[in-house]
């Protein structure tokens, strides 16, 4: 480290940037001071809109560079485990999007890197930092719902290009590692680790990729969780805990500022409560995160078992989906 920041560098221009570069810029304790393309002319033109002081046109120049301390990693699916190794490799800590790996041989490499390394590595949950997502937590190890039985989400969106990279099985695309993932790392999230079965079913699109998807977990003490998302419907991103006390409902789990998100709780009476959530920048608690954990030595608020356990269950959903039969973990 050359200051008591974090210098941020940004390993693709996916439009996904625009969500982790006002997250960067808003920390006192972190600077955006890089972005890197394939294309030399195409990173130095997306600097100049984001005001981004470097521009390189090579990714692997820019995690040689020593100018970067934490580089962003938004890469296509399958590419996610080679550059963040090989950014773990060049002494950079990662913060990498999800799915963190589409392998499990992919999943312990990297980890085993950033051991190796002693750099930072991070799976890119958003939501699991915002504070509705911890006052659900709360809730729930409070015991406030009494004992959870069932935990139901979706994510569901549609894509109009048939060109899109998410439609496209050898980068990984598919709606369960889009946004399936999210439902189903809520649900480990909220049950406390990754289930014992799974059952799965998938509609294949003309591309190969599964673009609807539905999922059932059975976990210990006659626990579930149903998971279903989607590429083929409008915006729906629903989740629902059940237990003997009551539920909480969220519109919005995985959204921030928005006008259509609640936190609401039921009782058994049918009584609806609704819990103000605290506003934040969705993006800015990873962020965050990432940097105490480099500067302060602090531990990751998501830890590499919680993401090797989603990758494994996203694994076993396939699996099941393929074979038709359901599969232990």
């Amino acid at each position: 480290m050359k200051t008591n920041k974090v210098r941020w560098g940004l390993l693709s221009t996916a439009n996904i940037n625009r969500r982790l570069i006002p997250a960067i810029r808003a920390s006192s304790r972190s600077e955006l001071v890089a972005v890197a393309s394939r294309s030399l002319p195409v990173a130095q033109k997306y600097a100049t809109k984001w005001g981004i002081p470097l521009a390189l046109g090579s990714y692997q120049e820019m995690l040689d560079s020593g100018k970067i301390d934490a580089v962003y990693i938004s890469l296509p699916n399958h590419l996610h485990a080679e550059w963040s190794i090989r950014a773990l490799q060049a002494g950079v800590n990662v913060l990498c999007e999800k799915p963190f790996a589409i392998t499990m041989e992919q999943v312990d490499q990297m980890i085993a890197t950033s051991r190796r390394t002693g750099k930072v590595l991070a799976e890119a949950f958003m939501y699991r930092h915002h504070p509705q997502t911890k006052i659900v937590g709360e809730w729930v190890h409070a015991g406030k719902l009494g004992e959870i039985s069932l935990v139901t989400g979706a994510f569901n969106y549609r894509i109009k290009d048939r060109k899109d990279v998410r439609l496209i099985p050898e980068y990984g695309g598919g709606s369960l590692w889009d946004v399936g993932v999210y439902p189903l790392s809520f649900a480990q999230f909220v049950l406390g680790g990754p289930p014992v079965a799974v059952s799965g079913w998938q509609w294949l699109g003309d591309t190969g990729t599964d673009e609807t998807f539905a999922g059932q977990m059975c976990y210990s003490g006659n626990r579930l969780a149903q998971i279903s998302c989607s590429f083929r419907t409008e915006f729906h991103q629903p989740i629902e805990i059940f237990g003997t006390e009551g539920r909480l409902s969220l519109s919005r789990p995985f959204s921030a500022f928005d006008e259509n998100r609640h936190l609401i709780f039921y009782s058994n009476s049918g009584k609806a409560k609704e819990i103000r959530v605290p506003e934040k920048e969705l993006y800015s608690g990873e962020v965050e995160d990432i940097n105490s954990a480099i500067l302060d030595k602090t531990p990751n608020y998501l830890t590499l078992q919680e993401t090797r356990d989603h990758v494994r269950t996203a694994l076993a959903l396939y699996e099941s989906a393929k074979s038709g039969k359901v599969v232990e973990l």
